[in-house]
Parts: structure tokens; sequence; C-alpha cells
């Protein structure tokens, strides 16, 4: 325990927001005014719209006059329905799809009980408004816990609401996890010690704490919220399941951390065979045909509305100096292939014949050459390159199949000539005009994240990811960062 003493003090202030609690009545409040706004305007929709046809019926007039009544039983008993589902688990919030999809498959039960439940006690519930309510609420309450996810992210980014973790493994694998942990600050992990087997103790970038075996001493000393258990840090099954035993009723998360990263929720399956919890990963998804008629649609349309931004820029570049309004500059794309990238011209017309002195100067020693404060780049290019519209031409390398709308960033040959083997995976689909790269910081990203990221997308691609960082993009742009 005299390793814990020793690091009590900067432990003390990290410790975990009692605010947490507060993440499940949170989101509780959000789906109760989700829901309450859903039925609200569930019933002056069912008034307004006349979604269907009343009866002359005295009895189902009569019947519709306890709406009123029956509505707030309709939805509580949605709310009830979501709990029973584990919506306000803690678990749920702030990383992966299933909270969303507990809302979402909540919901339609709670339909399926109101649907059921009234025919069997034939209540003349207004088809309208029943409806109208899940139709509106459905997406209210996807929005909201949206809301509050974005909120907690950028909580756990400024240090609070936090979880303390205790990582046990060996060095490396104790290394491994806590590099991803400090990476995704907004899981809200905040590593806080390590257990490392007796013969590696010290080699890790973490406070070492003890060895596995001292696992309680130091959950208790520690008041750690979660425990990792990483590559090497049981002997046996028959280890694991004694520790679970030991940190019953310690309010002790156990993770089982496995050798696996950079690998998207939607690839993992985990399946039960005779007790043991098998991981199973799927193979990475190719990008389908739908991804390249996307590719010409969204290029098309993309043309159309934004010629007259891309007419202006062109006419400003031209009227600066005098010299051309493109730059054509040889980009690997699919399969290694090389293809002329089009871009408006941002910088000076010597801009190729300047850069061997700018690489002296500034002791460039390989790969993407970029400059903060690049003497080369004129006026209007400085304008161009804050908001990306100086990459707008590379919609006709889209339309012409050598680019798409999103992928990883098209590299030089000098790039790609220095990749390593793992690298050349990137060139297995096609550059992208934005990417992943583009939505998390573009030039500020250090050389090593950008390429961690192509590869990512490479191996987890989807059309849902595409349509994601799409949507992302828009708000890259405006916010400028990394652009020069």
């Amino acid at each position: 325990m005299t390793l814990i003493a020793e690091h009590r003090s900067t432990l003390v202030a990290g410790v975990r927001s009692r605010a947490l609690r507060h993440v499940p009545r949170a989101a509780f409040a959000v789906d109760l005014v989700a829901v309450t706004l859903a039925g609200l305007l569930a019933l002056v929709g069912r008034h307004r719209l006349d979604l269907f046809e009343r009866t002359g019926s005295s009895e189902v007039y009569a019947a519709a006059e306890a709406l009123g009544a029956a509505a707030p039983l309709m939805l509580a008993a949605w709310l009830v329905c979501i709990t029973l589902a584990g919506g306000y688990r803690p678990w749920v919030f702030g990383a992966g799809t299933e909270e969303y999809k507990i809302v979402v498959n909540a919901s339609l039960a709670a339909a399926g009980v109101v649907g059921v439940g009234c025919y069997l006690l034939k209540f003349p519930l207004s088809r309208g408004f029943f409806l109208l309510a899940f139709l509106v609420g459905v997406p209210a309450l996807v929005l909201g816990r949206f809301t509050v996810r974005r909120g907690l992210h950028a909580l756990r980014r400024r240090g609070r609401l936090l979880n303390r973790v205790v990582i046990a493994g060996s060095a490396t694998h104790v290394e491994d996890v806590a590099r991803v942990l400090r990476r995704e600050s907004w899981l809200g992990y905040r590593v806080v010690g390590a257990l490392l087997p007796a013969e590696s103790r010290g080699s890790a970038q973490v406070p070492v704490l003890g060895t596995p075996e001292q696992l309680l001493d130091v959950v208790a000393g520690t008041h750690a919220d979660i425990v990792f258990l990483a590559g090497g840090a049981l002997d046996s099954s028959a280890q694991m399941r004694r520790i679970a035993w030991d940190l019953e009723g310690h309010d002790v998360q156990v993770v089982v951390a496995p050798s696996v990263s950079d690998v998207a929720d939607d690839r993992i399956r985990v399946r039960g065979a005779g007790g043991l919890p098998l991981m199973h990963i799927d193979q990475p998804r190719t990008a389908a045909a739908g991804k390249r008629v996307f590719d010409v649609a969204g290029s098309l349309l993309l043309l159309t509305l934004l010629s007259p931004l891309m007419l202006v820029a062109a006419v400003w570049v031209r009227r600066h100096d005098g010299g051309p309004v493109l730059f054509r500059q040889t980009r690997t794309g699919l399969d290694g292939r090389t293809f002329p990238c089009l871009k408006f011209r941002s910088m000076v017309v010597d801009a190729e014949e300047r850069l061997a002195t700018l690489h002296a100067a500034t002791g460039y020693d390989g790969g993407l050459f970029k400059l903060a404060d690049d003497p080369r780049v004129t006026p209007p290019g400085r304008w161009l390159r804050r908001y990306s519209i100086d990459e707008l031409p590379q919609l006709v390398n889209v339309l012409r199949g050598e680019m798409s709308l999103v992928g990883p960033r098209p590299p030089l040959p000098s790039e790609v000539a220095a990749y390593s083997d793992d690298n050349h995976r990137r060139l297995r689909v096609r550059p992208g005009l934005t990417g992943l790269w583009q939505v998390s910081g573009r030039s500020d990203l250090p050389t090593a994240e950008a390429m961690r990221l192509d590869l990512y997308y490479v191996d987890n691609w989807s059309m849902l990811r595409d349509l994601t960082i799409l949507g992302r993009t828009a708000g890259a742009v405006v916010r400028s960062r990394g652009a020069y």
C-alpha cells in the first residue's frame, strides 16, 4: 500500500464527480420533455390535420373526450418501457449506438402495448393522436439523447464527470489501453494507475500501484470506479471469476479489454458459447456500388449549387496576379493509380520553385509539407483555404471517378513511396474530398494520427459513416480549425 499512499495526493484531485449520478436523471428529464411535447403536438395535430375521418357515433365522441386522461397514461407507459429496457442505466450513456437502439426499440414496444391495450379494453383512442405522438416522439427522443451526449462529451473534455480507472495487465497492454483512453477523452475515463506483473513493474507510462494480486487493496485505496483487465492480467478464467466475486458489493465495474483497437462497434458481435463469451469481428466492408452512385449524384448536385461561388473564386484568383485559376498536382488514388488532383490556385505562380528553399529553412524531413504561415499563399488563397473553397474543383475528380466525396486524404507519390506495408492499405479505396482527417483537425493533426484515422475509415467503412462525416464537414469548414 506504500505506492498507493505516494499517489494519494494526485488521486484526490481526480475523484469522480458526484454529478455522474445526475446523468440518468438529466436523460429522464429530457425524455419527459420530448414525450410531453410529442403528446401536445399530437393533440393539436389531431384536430388541425384531421388525418382520419370521424364517425358520427355519439359513443365514439364521448370516448374521445377521455383522451385528456388517456394521453398522460400513454406517455407514462412510454417512459416506463424505456426504463424497463435499460434506457437509464449508467453504462448506456456517452458512447456507442446502444442508447439510441434502446430508445427506439422501447418506443416501438410502447406503441405495441398501447395499441394492444386499447384494442383489448375497447378504448377508442384517436388514431391520429396515436400516430402523431410516436411519429414526432421517436425523433424527438433520439435528438434529446444526442443533445445530452454532446453535453456529456463537452464536460468530460473539461475534466468533469469522469470515471476513475485502474488497468491491470502486462506493461504493453496497459500502455495500449491507456493511450486510447487518453486520446478519446470524451469517453470519460481517467486512468489513475496500473497493476503490472512483478517482472514488468515500472515499465508502464502510468503510475504503477501494485500487482494484479493486490487488486482489492488498490481499488479500495484509489476509490476506482472501473477495473480494466487487459492482456497479461490473468493466468486463467478461474482467476477472472474470483476477481468478479471479490469485487461484489464494491460498486466497481469490471471491463475486459481485449487486444483489439480501431474496430467499429458495428463490426463486433459478442456471443456466449457454453459460458465462454466469444468476440466475433466481421470482415471489413468493401465500398458498395451504391457509394459510387452517391458520389456521382452528390458531386453533380454540389457542382450545380456551388457553381456561383466557384465562379467568384475563379475570377478572384485570375484577377489577383493573372496566373492560372487551377492548380493540378499529381496525387495517388485507388490501387496506387495517380491522377491530377484539381484545386483553385492558392499560392504564387512559382510556388514549386520556392519549395526547396522552404524545406531547407524549416528542416523538412519528409511527408506532407504544411506551414501555418506559408509565405507563398496569396491573399485570395488564404480566404479560399480557410473555408476549403480551394478544394471545390475536386468535385470534378469525384465525377470522373478518381476521388470520392468521403475517403482518406489523397497522398503525394513521394508520401506513398515512404509508406509502410500497413499504410498501403489506405490505397484500397478512393481518396476523398473530405474524411475523418477533415473533421478531426485537418492540418493540426500529427501525421501518425491522420494515418490512423484513414486506416480506421478503410477498415470500418459504411454508408452511414459517410453521411455522418459529410454532416460534420460543414461544421469543420465553418470553424476553419487546422485550415492553412
